[in-house]
């Protein structure tokens, strides 16, 4: 089966504009319900920005993908996208309802603070049902149990790790879009076309929140876009097939930790330091590694793209692996 190629250039621009054309919109909507972030302790800005972000991300993903399942519903679908879709109707219905759960936990939480223990339930709910749909990590143990239970983690590692990233303009969505046009590159190359498909509507949706965030900031993500960011990158890193029996790649299973070493080493990092310093592991502080680039003298713009930059060269290494 033959797939055209400007589908991909579809999905990638189509939720970038969707994205980038929203947010002003839900940043009035945000203003207007008092959704934003005051300044205060540890904040990086002195008046109050709306927390449009995460909403304007979800309907740059939401849209696309959404226009796709009516058109391969009325017929008009490419016949490779019809019957990808076909095998993983019910992985992808999860993974939209997963997205919007994620969001509105994000959004409940941005409004009312809620306590760790309440969010990281919604996490874990979250989590187990996508899990429970058939997005599973593997890793070669034929037991249900064990995948289960390891995409579970895996989820909520990823979720705290992007959420604990977004504290610097631009930080979490250039990481996520980096490492979502990873996904992108390894699911197209190998075929994989849906995967491929829905990489690409996330890179172009974060694409689009950017010019709002970085370097200067008129919107943020807020947590209900840290909590989406890092459950798609969990689950993109889940989709892609990266180890083949008979061909001789072993070390591509390690290809979604490579595309992701910077905000797992930084969640690794800050959670080793809270927990020597006998501090909860979920109270915020100054020890995350974008703040120790700006005490070693660079500037905060510096420090991001510093992080970009490792970022993307982890990725291409990872890419590199499953040449």
């Amino acid at each position: 089966m033959s797939f055209p190629f400007n589908l991909y250039a579809l999905a990638l621009l189509g939720s970038f504009a969707i994205a980038f054309l929203s947010l002003p919109l839900w940043a009035r909507w945000c203003v207007r319900t008092g959704h934003v972030d005051d300044p205060g302790h540890r904040k990086i800005h002195d008046r109050p920005i709306p927390l449009a972000g995460g909403l304007a991300v979800f309907t740059g993903l939401a849209l696309p993908v959404l226009a796709g399942a009516l058109a391969i519903y009325f017929g008009a679908g490419n016949i490779a996208l019809t019957h990808g879709l076909g095998r993983r109707a019910l992985e992808l219905s999860a993974i939209v309802f997963g997205a919007l759960g994620m969001t509105v936990l994000g959004v409940l939480d941005d409004k009312h603070e809620l306590r760790p223990a309440v969010k990281f339930a919604g996490q874990f709910l979250v989590a187990t049902l996508v899990s429970g749909a058939g997005v599973r990590v593997t890793l070669f143990v034929p037991s249900p149990v064990f995948s289960f239970a390891v995409t579970v983690l895996w989820l909520l590692t990823l979720i705290n790790a992007l959420n604990f990233m977004d504290n610097m303009n631009g930080l979490c969505a250039g990481l996520g879009a980096i490492a979502g046009w990873c996904f992108a590159v390894l699911a197209a190359a190998s075929g994989q076309y849906l995967v491929a498909l829905i990489a690409l509507i996330v890179v172009g949706s974060l694409l689009g929140y950017l010019p709002h965030n970085f370097p200067n900031a008129r919107a943020f993500l807020g947590d209900a876009g840290s909590h989406l960011v890092g459950y798609l990158l969990a689950v993109l890193a889940i989709l892609p097939h990266f180890y083949t029996p008979g061909r001789p790649r072993p070390l591509a299973v390690l290809t979604p930790l490579l595309v992701l070493a910077i905000p797992l080493f930084d969640l690794a990092c800050v959670v080793t330091i809270r927990t020597l310093k006998r501090k909860p592991f979920y109270i915020g502080d100054t020890n995350h590694l974008s703040h120790r680039l700006v005490r070693h003298g660079l500037s905060k713009t510096t420090a991001v793209l510093v992080i970009w930059l490792s970022a993307a060269i982890c990725g291409a290494l990872g890419v590199w692996l499953t040449r």
